[in-house]
C-alpha cells in the first residue's frame, strides 16, 4: 500500500461508488481526505464510516460551487493529490439530444475537472509535487452507440489528461486516467434496471446475460480501481504520466 501520511487529497464524486472506494483507499494510507458531492447526507455518511476527514457539497458542473468547495478545502493546507471522479452517464439517440445531454456531459467530464485543476495545479507545481488522477471511461478509448455525448466527455478527459502531462512533465506533477470498464456500481445497475424496463425484461436475467459476454464473467470491483489510484499517488509511479490505464477485465481487447 502508497503511504499517503501528511498528503492532502481531493475526491469529486467521493460518496459513493468508485469515488468513495478510492476515498477509503487514500484514508487507509493515511491522506487526509476531503471528497465532494451533490448530497450533503451521503457525504456526511461517508466522513461517519471513516472513508473520509470531510465532505462538502457541490457540483462539478457548478463552476462557482465547484470553486467554493475547493476554496474551502485549501484553507486547511495545500491539495497535492485530485482525483476527478465525479460524473454521470447519458444515454440515448443522438438525434433525440437537442444538444443538452453532450453540454452536460462536457461539463461533468471536462468543464469541471479543468476547473479543479485550474485552481488546484498551482500549489503543486510550487511545491514540485502532485498527483491528478482523471477517472475516464473505457468510452474515453472507443465508441459506444446511444451513448455519444457521454463518450464524447470522456474523449475529450482523456485528450486533457493527455495534454496537460506534457505541460507539466518537469514540474513534479503527473496527470493520468483510469479507464473503468462496467464497474459495479449504483450507476451501472440502475443503468441495467432501466435498459430491463424499457426491453421488458427482468433486470436480473438481462444483468446476468451482459456480464457472462464479458471476458472475465463479472464487473469490475471499485476496489480493483481504487488500487490503481494508490500506485499512481506513489513514488513508485513517478514517472508515468499521460496513461490511460485500463481496468475493464479484457474488454477492450476482446
Amino acid at each position: 500500500m502508497a503511504d499517503c501520511s501528511g498528503r492532502r487529497a481531493i475526491v469529486t464524486g467521493g460518496s459513493r461508488g468508485i469515488g468513495r472506494a478510492i476515498a477509503h483507499a487514500l484514508a487507509r494510507a493515511g491522506a487526509d481526505v476531503t471528497i465532494l458531492g451533490r448530497s450533503q447526507a451521503s457525504l456526511d455518511e461517508a466522513v461517519a464510516a471513516g472513508d473520509a476527514a470531510r465532505g462538502i457539497a457541490a457540483d462539478v458542473a457548478d463552476a462557482p460551487a465547484l470553486r467554493q468547495a475547493l476554496e474551502c478545502a485549501l484553507n486547511d493546507g495545500p491539495i497535492d493529490i485530485l482525483v476527478n471522479n465525479a460524473g454521470t452517464a447519458a444515454s440515448g439517440p443522438f438525434l433525440k439530444d437537442d444538444g443538452a445531454a453532450l453540454a452536460a456531459m462536457l461539463a461533468q467530464h471536462v468543464t469541471g475537472p479543468a476547473e479543479a485543476i485550474r485552481m488546484l495545479l498551482p500549489g503543486m507545481v510550487a511545491d514540485k509535487r502532485g498527483r491528478i488522477l482523471n477517472i475516464a471511461s473505457t468510452a474515453a478509448l472507443k465508441g459506444y452507440a446511444f451513448m455519444t455525448a457521454y463518450a464524447a466527455g470522456k474523449h475529450a478527459m482523456l485528450g486533457l489528461t493527455r495534454a496537460l502531462a506534457l505541460e507539466t512533465a518537469r514540474t513534479g506533477v503527473t496527470v493520468n486516467a483510469i479507464c473503468p470498464g462496467f464497474t459495479e456500481t449504483d450507476m451501472v445497475l440502475s443503468g441495467m434496471a432501466n435498459r430491463a424496463a424499457k426491453v421488458g425484461r427482468h433486470a436480473g436475467d438481462l444483468m446476468a446475460e451482459f456480464v457472462d459476454a464479458k471476458p472475465m464473467g463479472r464487473l469490475v470491483q471499485p476496489e480493483e480501481i481504487a488500487a490503481a489510484v494508490l500506485w499512481l499517488v506513489s513514488d513508485a509511479a513517478a514517472a508515468v504520466t499521460g496513461q490511460a490505464i485500463v481496468i475493464d477485465g479484457g474488454e477492450t481487447i476482446a
